[in-house]
């Protein structure tokens, strides 16, 4: 994780992926906001780049590749793994299953979007300050 690194958003939905994109430009940071509409979108920009992003949003239900499956993906790929990047699900689909399985990854959050925009705006100011001030295996 880098704090200055870029914010990952993964939803395939274009309306989710704006409102993401104004909120975390409504508050006060300046990190680049990359959006992807699917795991394998997100992947191959992760295993290619050397970048290193300072978190990762990501959707659970999507097409080509689900959140679920980007996540197991990312823990057994020691490159990936060892990039120790904070991934938090950040979906519309919230039932204990999913809930169940998206822990079962080592997720390190899971969060219901909020529906409308100031309840959106304060899960993101909170998911952003609390891996602001967190300590990381990979900060300088």
């Amino acid at each position: 994780m880098s704090l200055k690194g870029p914010i990952l958003t993964i939803d395939d939905d274009e309306d989710d992926q704006y409102l993401l994109r104004q909120v975390i430009k409504d508050l006060p940071v300046t990190n680049d906001v990359y959006a992807f509409f699917n795991g394998k979108e997100a992947l191959h920009y992760l295993e290619t780049t050397d970048e290193q992003p300072f978190l990762i949003l990501c959707d659970i239900n999507m097409p080509q590749m689900d959140g679920l499956e980007l996540r197991e993906y990312i823990i057994q790929n020691e490159y990936l793994r060892n990039k120790s990047i904070p991934f938090v699900y950040f979906t519309t689909a919230a039932n204990p299953d999913l809930i169940r399985a998206a822990y079962n990854t080592t997720v390190q959050g899971f969060y219901q979007k909020a529906a409308e925009y100031a309840g959106l705006q304060e899960q993101i100011r909170l998911i952003i300050a609390y891996w602001q001030s967190c300590l990381h295996p990979n900060q300088p």
